[in-house]
């Protein structure tokens, strides 16, 4: 089971329908944490609601091809994660400040008909983002540093390697993906990844081709 998901083993433990945040470019992945500045009046509502129940919210993208509903609200991706809400501030200007821990991925099922002015819909969980990933031990974690590295130093950014080298497979991949500076796409794809292997190749893939698009090169001779 992965770390901070204690609550959730079964899926009789989520609920079968969730408030949603569509964001577009904020990418949640399981155990990962995401900070949010909510100032927006339906989803100050939204905080509000759920700190006296579930404390789970829908993290989810617009649709990627930028499609309306008939009132004007973006239609939503088909693919989200459920995140808890783990903390919580006021600001002295109306707005929070909260954190979320990324639980497991979802499918949408329905969009519900809610009197809320924030959207909810009844929801699929990925049952496997709540067990340990095989494939973590088969994530190529050289490639992966490679490729992070290639990217900073076309950036000139920094990393704290003491702390990226003593993350596990799981947590590299997940927070690399979190961090990337990529486009709305990008993150989906390393959302729907299958599992941990498939998304580090992903975003080894989706780097290798950034620093191609800036002329960089990601020959052997980056270590």
């Amino acid at each position: 089971m992965r770390a901070g998901n204690t609550r959730y083993r079964l899926e009789t433990d989520l609920p079968a329908s969730i408030a949603v945040f569509p964001l577009e470019g904020a990418l949640l992945l399981p155990g990962g944490r995401l900070p949010l500045n909510i100032f927006e009046p339906r989803y100050l509502q939204m905080v509000d609601d759920i700190l006296g129940g579930s404390r789970l919210i829908g993290m989810i993208q617009p649709s990627l091809d930028g499609a309306l509903r008939d009132d004007g609200e973006p239609e939503l991706s088909g693919i989200g994660c459920i995140g808890r809400l783990t903390s919580y501030m006021e600001t002295g200007d109306g707005r929070y400040v909260v954190s979320l821990q990324g639980v497991c991925r979802f499918r949408v099922t329905q969009e519900l008909s809610v009197r809320t002015p924030f959207r909810q819909c009844r929801v699929a969980p990925f049952l496997a983002d709540l067990e340990e990933d095989p494939s973590a031990s088969a994530v190529d974690r050289t490639a992966l540093l490679k490729a992070f590295r290639a990217y900073l130093q076309a950036n000139d950014l920094e990393a704290d390697w003491e702390s990226v080298s003593r993350a596990d497979n799981a947590m590299l991949v997940n927070a690399l993906s979190m961090m990337a500076p990529y486009g709305a796409a990008e993150k989906q794809a390393l959302l729907e990844a299958q599992d941990l292997k498939n998304r580090a190749e992903t975003l080894i893939a989706i780097t290798e081709m950034t620093l191609a698009r800036e002329g960089e090169d990601f020959g052997p001779g980056l270590q």
